[in-house]
């Protein structure tokens, strides 16, 4: 279906330049000549290059994997196929959405190998759209992108928080059950270490995700072996496992229920355009950021196929699940399954699996403000473009990430507070990854220069149906969990995602389309760091 080419990469009209898909871990030699190849790119794309290429291919895989935290994360969203489907949501709940996304990621992949930019998706809808649209579309992008972003790591950090409560409420059998407050004081202090670990140097970053990685699929396939055949003779069978339907969301309608559990795999598969975001920062970027993306949503969405049909097996009482205490039923299961101990000692690697995914979603949340704001899109853009003199990354846009996930972490003062924040990011990310996959099937035909990876004559058919299934998903991810809802209760994804709609469009029609052009051009400007700097900087840490 897909295709990867040695050939010249070229954009617009510019001189080609050869992509060299040799690892950045090779020989020094090597590092050089990608490095060199990357900046030339990058530099006819229009930016100049701000950051050090420290992630290796190996290294940019981990991160696309590790920002979805797959054990983490289905442990997370557990309760939404429970209540939509029981087993059947467990188990087709998850894989039904799975096969959808893999069109969006590879279409995506197409987008990223050509144009490998920290940018991303604003940038390719810029240069997709038709002329007299192209500031419009990166406007519409950006926002949404960075609306999704930066709820993912509000939701992500909160059910770390919430995995904390479950285990204190665990290990002192009852007796601890704390409450929103301390919940949110928690999500406070978790968001406070990540903004120090976010602003980190590259170098750092990119060797801390091969901790994220080993740790993110071991606990995984812990968790699958123990959930199986710990539960011993309370195993349900294997026809329940797979057919059993139960419908606990009050919908009378069983099958609109059953979509429901759609939210878990799709909250779980996003944030694998940090491939795209990073790109700066990585070796041998046009061949590394596809191969990332592909790799990441596949893996995530087999192990986690594989971890709910354990958890299907597992299950032997719905109902006793979603009446837990706990604030996650999966720690009910692993309670059930593997005793006091046994549920500890696994919750505390979840947890870390968590936090690590919380921390890499941080990255990629300031690579996207950083950007945004270098093209001068965001209020006080002087301030978020800012690099670090000593870690050469965007440190304050780092902390204005960690400060509005915070604010929008008071939603978990509310009864339906992961569905809502859940919903946020999903209709904010998928709304920014569909619309220059749009705009590639449509105005865009003709004008994409393929880069390595390229989908060939099948991106058409992939992109029209990655289009329906975003417009399908976000308009069911906009309704209630349940058919009766109260103030505690009701989705408030479409309070987030309107606010922010009103403002961005506000801000457009008074103003932003009288000065925004979209993405703009420094390559050029005074502050640029030549190649050879960069090369003696890198010589002097090694």
């Amino acid at each position: 279906m897909a295709d990867l080419k040695t050939e010249k990469h070229t954009q617009s009209t510019a001189s080609a330049v050869p992509v060299d898909s040799t690892d950045s871990s090779t020989h020094p030699g090597d590092v050089s000549s990608v490095w060199r190849t990357d900046d030339a790119l990058l530099a006819r794309l229009g930016y100049k290059s701000e950051f050090r290429r420290e992630f290796s291919l190996f290294e940019t895989v981990a991160f696309s994997f590790s920002i979805m935290g797959v054990i983490a994360s289905v442990s997370s969203t557990f309760s939404f196929p429970l209540v939509s489907g029981g087993h059947v949501g467990m188990v087709f709940g998850w894989l039904i959405p799975c096969l959808f996304v893999m069109t969006i990621a590879a279409s995506m992949a197409e987008l990223a190998s050509s144009m490998p930019t920290s940018a991303g998706l604003y940038y390719f809808s810029a240069k997709l759209a038709p002329p007299k649209y192209s500031a419009l579309a990166s406007w519409i992008t950006g926002w949404a992108n960075i609306t999704g972003q930066v709820t993912l790591v509000t939701s992500i950090d909160f059910t770390c928080a919430q995995m904390i409560t479950t285990a204190i409420a665990v290990g002192s059998d009852g007796r601890i059950n704390l409450g929103s407050g301390p919940t949110f004081g928690i999500l406070c202090a978790i968001l406070f270490t990540h903004g120090i670990v976010c602003s980190a140097a590259t170098h750092v970053l990119a060797r801390l995700n091969l901790f994220y990685v080993i740790v993110n699929v071991g606990t995984s396939i812990a968790a699958i072996i123990a959930l199986y055949v710990c539960s011993g003779d309370n195993k349900v069978s294997t026809s329940d496992a797979f057919t059993m339907f139960e419908n606990n969301t009050g919908w009378a309608d069983s099958g609109w229920a059953f979509l429901l559990a759609f939210t878990a795999p799709m909250w779980t598969l996003t944030g694998y355009d940090s491939a795209a975001h990073i790109s700066e920062e990585t070796a041998g970027a046009a061949r590394a950021a596809p191969i990332a993306i592909l790799i990441g949503v596949s893996a995530t969405a087999s192990l986690g196929w594989l971890i709910l049909i354990a958890a299907s097996f597992a299950t032997a009482s719905v109902p006793d699940l979603l009446a837990s205490t706990l604030p996650l039923p999966m720690g009910q299961l692993f309670l059930d399954v593997m005793g006091k101990r046994g549920m500890l000692a696994i919750w505390s690697f979840i947890i870390v699996v968590q936090y690590v995914t919380g921390a890499a979603q941080g990255v990629d949340a300031s690579r996207v403000v950083f950007a945004f704001a270098r093209d001068r899109a965001l209020p006080g853009s002087r301030w978020w473009k800012r690099m670090n003199k000593h870690t050469q990354t965007p440190v304050n846009a780092v902390w204005l990430v960690m400060v509005l996930a915070g604010i929008c972490g008071l939603l978990g003062f509310s009864e339906a507070a992961l569905s809502s924040l859940a919903g946020a990011a999903v209709i904010g990310l998928y709304t920014s990854y569909v619309t220059p996959i749009f705009l590639r099937i449509t105005s865009g035909r003709d004008t994409l220069v393929p880069g390595p990876f390229t989908l060939g004559r099948w991106y058409m058919p992939i992109g029209i149906i990655a289009c329906a299934w975003v417009s399908f998903i976000v308009v069911l991810l906009l309704f209630p969990s349940s058919s009766s809802t109260t103030a505690d209760t009701m989705n408030y994804a479409v309070v987030i995602v309107m606010a922010v709609f009103v403002f961005a469009s506000a801000s457009w029609i008074l103003s932003a389309r009288k000065w925004f052009t979209g993405p703009i051009s420094n390559v050029g400007n005074s502050e640029t760091t030549s190649y050879d700097e960069k090369q003696e900087a890198q010589a002097q840490r090694d």
